[in-house]
């Protein structure tokens, strides 16, 4: 009986391997496969976040120093469109966007600056870079004698760590609307600001100064 046992008992397991056997190979190698893909993405998205930087660094010592003009500055931005269409996922290609918008301005191309920082402003999850984007789109928006959109921008969730500078272009706008309380009250804001966070802030004092005292009523 004992023997009996032994051998139904074997029988059962036999028909299990023969009926479950390559399923569970399948599993097995499903799970290796899965992590050997895994390994295999993260390896494939280091490669692409260290070309994106090779490439980004290119950029920047492309454009920095002096002001680039004719073919220099269609290759640099030739360079941010490569960056943009191959790494569109990555802060890389968000910087370049940002330097887009300067070699636009460069150009006097305020309409190709504006396309670049909203492409940014309206897409990143990365708050600084996105506010960064807020600032200067407010700036361009005061250069194009609309400083009402420029207050509309200044709105948007700017992070904290920009505030000086946010209020310092809030002056700006108030100044080409000829608000010049509001003007100065934002620029003493943003020399307040920019004190409290140990940051320079070059121009307002000037500003400031060219508007002059206030005066008092009568």
């Amino acid at each position: 009986m004992a023997d009996r046992s032994e051998d139904e008992q074997l029988d059962v397991i036999k028909r299990w391997w023969k009926e479950n056997g390559m399923s569970l190979i399948a599993g097995a190698a499903l799970a290796a496969a899965g992590v050997f893909g895994w390994n295999a993405w993260q390896d494939y998205q280091a490669d692409k976040s260290q070309a994106a930087s090779v490439r980004y660094q290119e950029l920047v010592s492309m454009v920095t120093g002096d002001e680039l003009e004719g073919d220099q500055l269609s290759d640099a931005r030739e360079m941010v469109d490569e960056i943009v269409t191959e790494h569109d996922d990555s802060l890389y290609a968000e910087l370049a966007l940002l330097l887009d918008a300067r070699l636009a301005v460069q150009q006097d191309d305020l309409e190709s600056a504006t396309e670049s920082l909203t492409q940014v402003a309206e897409s990143s999850s990365r708050r600084y870079v996105q506010s960064l984007a807020w600032l200067r789109l407010a700036r361009i928006a005061v250069a194009n004698d609309d400083p009402e959109r420029a207050l509309e921008l200044l709105d948007e969730p700017i992070t904290e760590a920009l505030a000086a500078q946010q209020a310092n272009v809030r002056g700006d706008a108030h100044r080409a609307l000829g608000d010049n309380d509001a003007a100065r009250d934002a620029w003493q804001n943003a020399l307040e600001l920019a004190q409290q966070q140990d940051q320079p802030l070059y121009g307002v004092q000037f500003k400031l100064d060219d508007l002059g005292a206030k005066e008092t009523a009568q």
